[in-house]
């Protein structure tokens, strides 16, 4: 059975409040790489104009989600997928909209055979953030877990 890939960026707008009230949307989904974008919004601004530190972290967390579903979505029905810490650096004023660009750190098998062998696989995922002229404003690092379910 093939993943349409599609319906998880449409699940995640309904299962997380968050990323369908903010604006997130879903540029491209797979499962080696997930390009999550955010309108400029005035709303969600910051004391310099940009988009809030908040709104940032949030769309490039989302990225890093819809990443971990496409490429461990056949493993979800045996382990919950937790983040286990993330570590962001702001490189410039973010801008104008975002587009969050997310690649896994490790190889996919590698986390599955871990999780075969009864471990809880951790994985980091790279999140570059850039504006709309292609320069990287921030740089995001969501490191995950993906815990066994108990019988």
């Amino acid at each position: 059975m093939s993943t349409d890939y599609a319906l998880i960026g449409e699940g995640m707008k309904r299962a997380v409040p968050w990323v369908g009230s903010n604006g997130v949307e879903f540029e491209h989904i797979g499962p080696d790489k997930v390009v999550a974008t955010i309108a400029d919004d005035a709303r969600q601004h910051n004391h310099v104009g940009g988009l809030h530190a908040a709104m940032i972290f949030g769309v490039g967390e989302t990225a890093s989600g819809a990443l971990l579903l496409t490429a461990f979505a056949d493993q979800l029905s045996r382990a919950t997928p937790l983040v286990v810490s993330a570590e962001i650096g702001y490189r410039k004023v973010a801008l104008g909209p975002l587009r969050a660009e997310a690649v896994l750190g490790r190889d996919a098998a590698e986390v599955v055979a871990e999780l075969d062998a009864g471990q809880r696989p951790e994985f980091p995922v790279h999140v570059t953030i850039s504006n709309a002229d292609g320069l990287t404003t921030t740089e995001l690092t969501v490191l995950w877990t993906l815990r066994p379910n108990r019988s």
